[in-house]
């Protein structure tokens, strides 16, 4: 019996001795650590800012500054180090540093810049990868509905901007950052836009809510971290997030604080720390991370060549823009009504830097945002557009759903004017197009899969109105109809 239990304490060593060499063997970095750089295990900052490393047994590095710090320090103290490493008590070891430096996270890790060669063999970004402002407007056409005048302004300046980008300083013409401000309501492509725009010219792209956005110091995001997400977009390169688009959504709510006694640390303060960011500045950002702290490595990020587009709804500044219109001519009989521009649609294309400085945006902040143009808000007829049009519309994805199912999905031109009708009403812009059509299309989702029998769908008016219900044909049955999409 006492052998058989040695046999099984002898197989089990040995099956974990094998375990323990699978693990040993089993290739846990799936990158090559020479596509890295090394980081000081002191400073936490990479060898192509803190410069050549010093490396150290376990695989630690530590900057020749940080190495010198602690010379300097050893020859300061009187504390003799070899009688303290003598006198140890047995218990106590030294820290193993070797398990400390493998700590770093691979997404908080710096890629190395490629040299020339690799980059001649790497597809260059150039002015060349960049439509031509008619042929960027064609293609936002594809998935953009109405907008003319956003589309126009948008294509000529990202054009401008990388021109700008690529253009040489040799006659010592500077051309400056065509960085935007667009104001809309809710819901009518603001977001769409910019991630088309970024998708179509296939540079990195971070967006980001101004509403997160504190001073430096207080609880919340550091304007900082807005490249910083713009560089995990890119894939830790700084040299494409150099190139890349920062979109700050919500700007209208950090509009400087009326009546209050209190700091502004979400507002005002917020505009002013944007500035040298807006302008192009060096910024040191944590690789991988939020915030900076010691245990995070840095690198440097010039925001010189980063496209900045800032967006907002920018709510009761139609109340602005008429108090000054208004302001033009009010007495007399050549005077205009007070309620002339209550109903005008395109109230909002009127508006000026004047007014954005009474909403409470500073003369700064405006200053650093040249280019300012408004979206339309989205009517009836646009809705319908949005439905079935674009490239990625959402009546096309939900026939694609079906057709998996080998159903074919149609809808009624009434059943997509009852649609748009009511997403008009929830005035919360292409936004509730969706909502409205996922609680129509539930049931019959659901019903479906039941019945291979079921060869169409067709959405009729009266299903929307709740007044009937939805068409089912079977498979070889047809029946004539007009007006169907």
């Amino acid at each position: 019996m006492s052998e058989d239990k040695s046999k099984i304490d002898q197989l089990t060593d040995e099956d974990m001795a094998v375990e323990k060499e699978e693990i040993t063997h089993t290739p846990d970095k799936k990158e090559d650590d020479s596509e890295f750089e090394k980081i000081c295990f002191m400073c936490r900052r990479p060898e192509s800012k803190a410069g050549k490393m010093i490396g150290l047994p376990g695989n630690i590095h530590i900057c020749t500054d940080c190495m010198q710090k602690s010379f300097d320090t050893m020859n300061n103290s009187n504390i003799n180090y070899n009688d303290l490493l003598g006198n140890l008590p047995p218990n106590v070891s030294m820290i193993d540093l070797t398990s400390l430096q493998n700590q770093i996270p691979p997404k908080q890790r710096v890629k190395k810049k490629k040299e020339e060669k690799n980059q001649k063999e790497k597809k260059e970004f150039s002015l060349k990868n960049i439509p031509a402002p008619h042929k960027l407007k064609e293609m936002l056409d594809e998935f953009v509905i109405g907008q003319e005048k956003a589309k126009k302004v948008m294509s000529v300046a990202v054009y401008n901007h990388y021109k700008r980008v690529f253009s040489s300083m040799e006659d010592g013409i500077e051309i400056e950052k065509s960085n935007m401000l667009m104001i809309g309501p809710t819901g009518s492509g603001k977001t769409y836009l910019v991630q088309t725009l970024a998708k179509l010219l296939d540079v990195p792209l971070a967006l980001t809510d101004a509403t997160s956005l504190t001073e430096a110091g207080y609880i919340g995001d550091d304007i900082e971290s807005v490249v910083s997400k713009l560089l995990a977009a890119a894939d830790n390169d700084v040299e494409r997030a150099e190139h890349g688009i920062i979109f700050i959504d919500e700007i209208d709510k950090i509009a400087k604080k009326k009546n209050t006694n209190q700091r502004d640390v979400s507002g005002e303060a917020v505009q002013q720390g944007m500035l040298k960011l807006l302008e192009g500045s060096d910024i040191e950002v944590p690789v991988g991370a939020n915030s900076k702290n010691a245990m995070v490595p840095l690198t440097t990020v010039n925001t010189r060549n980063i496209l900045f587009i800032c967006g907002g709804a920018f709510p009761d500044l139609d109340e602005i823009i008429k108090e000054r219109l208004n302001k033009k001519s009010s007495m007399g009989f050549q005077a205009d009504l007070k309620d002339k521009y209550d109903n005008d649609p395109n109230l909002m294309s009127k508006v000026t830097m004047e007014d954005l400085r009474t909403f409470g945006m500073i003369p700064e902040f405006l200053g650093r945002l040249p280019i300012l143009f408004t979206l339309e808000a989205l009517t009836e007829d646009m809705m319908v557009q949005i439905l079935k049009e674009p490239r990625n519309a959402i009546l096309k994805q939900y026939k694609k759903l079906l057709a998996m199912d080998e159903v074919k999905l149609t809808f009624s031109d009434g059943a997509l004017h009852a649609i748009a009708k009511l997403a008009m009403e929830k005035q919360t812009g292409a936004r509730a197009l969706r909502a409205i059509i996922e609680e129509f299309m539930l049931d019959i989702m659901y019903e479906i899969p039941k019945d291979y029998n079921i060869g169409e769908v067709i959405i009729t008016q009266e299903y929307i109105e709740h007044t009937g219900g939805p068409q089912i044909l079977l498979r070889g049955q047809e029946v004539p109809r007009l007006g169907a999409q």
